[in-house]
C-alpha cells in the first residue's frame, strides 16, 4: 500500500481542533487562517506520499487563508499546490489575478507567492478538495510560462484536465489498490499530466521535455480507447486521427510492448466481453448482443476471437460461471 498520513481534528474536544489544523498547515505552509467555525472545526485529510509529491484529500469547514511575503520569509517549501475542487465554492487570488473556486475545476497556486484563497462550504456541508504538491524542481515547466495560471481555474473535464482528475482522484480515494513499490512511478505520471495540462492552458505543449510529451500522450491514448471500446471502427487509424498524429507516431508510443494497438484493443475489448459474461445483472443479455456492447458486431468473429484466447466460446464460459442465458 502507498505511504498514508491521516489527520482528523474529530478525536479531539471540539475546543482543540481548530488549534491542531493551525498546527498542521503551519508546519508546511504557513498562513494566517481565520474560519466562523473555529469554535468546533470539524476537519480532516489523507495525505499519500509518492516520492517527492504529495496528494491530499481534504475536508474541512469554510475558512479563509491568507499567505504572505512574511510568512514565506520563514518558510518556503518551495511547492506548487494544484487543487482540485470537489465541493464548495469561493475565490483565489495571486500575482494580481483572481478566480473563483467551483466544484469540478483546478486552481494552481506557488506557495513561495503571496495568495489569498477563501473557501465557503454549502449550507450544512464540508468543503472537499484533493490536491497535488508539487517542488518547483520537479514540475519540467518553466517558472516564466507558468505565472500567467497562477491564481487561474482550469477545468478538471475536458482536455488533459478530464485524464488528470480522475487519476488523481483514484489514487486518493484507494491508495490500498497501488503497492508502496508503486509511489515512484505513479509520482512520474502526476507530473507528466500535471504538466501536459498547464501547458496546454497556455498553448505551450512543445515545451515539455519528448519523455514527458511522450507519457502524456500516451495517457491520453489508453483513456481515448478505453472510452471508445463500443465503437466497431475503433482501431489505430482512427485514433491516431482523433490526436491529430500519424500512424507511425502512434505506433511509436507503442514500440517495446507486448502488444500493439490493435492488439490492445482487442484484448481490452475480450477482457469488456469477459467481465460482461460473468456480470449476474448481465445474464438476460444475449451473448451476441455483449459482443456488439464492446465491438464486435460479428457474432462468428467475436466468438472465434474469444474461444482463442480464453479457450471456452462466450456461451460456454458464461455456463462454466453458472449462467443459463441464451445467445
Amino acid at each position: 500500500m502507498l505511504p498514508v498520513h491521516f489527520l482528523d481534528t474529530r478525536v479531539l474536544p471540539p475546543a482543540d481542533r481548530y488549534d491542531l489544523w493551525l498546527e498542521i498547515v503551519a508546519s508546511s505552509a504557513p498562513a494566517f487562517i481565520s474560519s466562523p467555525h473555529a469554535a468546533r472545526f470539524d476537519a480532516h485529510a489523507r495525505s499519500i506520499e509518492l516520492g517527492g509529491l504529495r496528494i491530499t484529500d481534504f475536508t474541512y469547514p469554510s475558512l479563509t487563508m491568507t499567505r504572505t511575503p512574511k510568512l514565506i520569509r520563514q518558510v518556503d517549501p518551495e511547492m506548487y499546490q494544484l487543487a482540485l475542487t470537489r465541493v464548495g465554492n469561493g475565490t483565489v487570488s495571486q500575482q494580481r489575478q483572481e478566480a473563483s473556486v467551483r466544484p469540478g475545476e483546478f486552481i494552481l497556486l506557488d506557495n513561495s507567492r503571496p495568495f489569498v484563497a477563501r473557501h465557503d462550504a454549502p449550507p450544512g456541508e464540508l468543503l472537499n478538495a484533493v490536491t497535488v504538491n508539487i517542488p518547483h524542481a520537479a514540475l519540467p515547466v518553466p517558472p516564466a510560462k507558468l505565472a500567467v495560471l497562477l491564481g487561474a481555474s482550469m477545468s478538471g473535464s475536458t482536455g488533459v484536465g478530464g485524464l488528470l482528475a480522475p487519476f488523481l482522484l483514484q489514487i486518493a480515494a484507494h491508495p490500498e489498490q497501488f503497492a508502496d513499490a508503486d509511489a515512484s512511478h505513479l509520482g512520474s505520471i502526476t507530473v507528466d499530466l500535471v504538466s501536459a495540462m498547464l501547458l496546454q492552458q497556455i498553448g505551450a505543449e512543445t515545451a515539455l521535455p519528448p519523455e514527458t510529451r511522450h507519457h502524456a500522450l500516451r495517457r491520453r491514448v489508453d483513456a481515448y480507447i478505453d472510452d471508445n471500446l463500443h465503437d466497431p471502427e475503433l482501431g489505430p487509424r482512427s485514433i491516431a486521427a482523433a490526436h491529430h498524429i500519424s500512424l507511425r507516431t502512434l505506433h511509436r508510443l507503442f514500440a517495446g510492448e507486448d502488444a500493439t494497438v490493435a492488439e490492445l484493443v482487442r484484448r481490452r475489448r475480450l477482457e469488456r466481453c469477459r467481465d460482461d459474461l460473468t456480470d449476474p445483472r448481465m445474464r438476460a443479455r444475449p451473448v451476441q448482443a455483449i459482443g456488439a456492447r464492446w465491438g464486435f458486431p460479428d457474432k462468428t468473429h467475436f466468438s472465434r476471437l474469444f474461444r482463442a484466447t480464453y479457450g471456452l466460446s462466450p456461451q460456454a464460459y458464461r455456463e462454466q460461471d453458472g449462467g443459463e442465458a441464451s445467445s
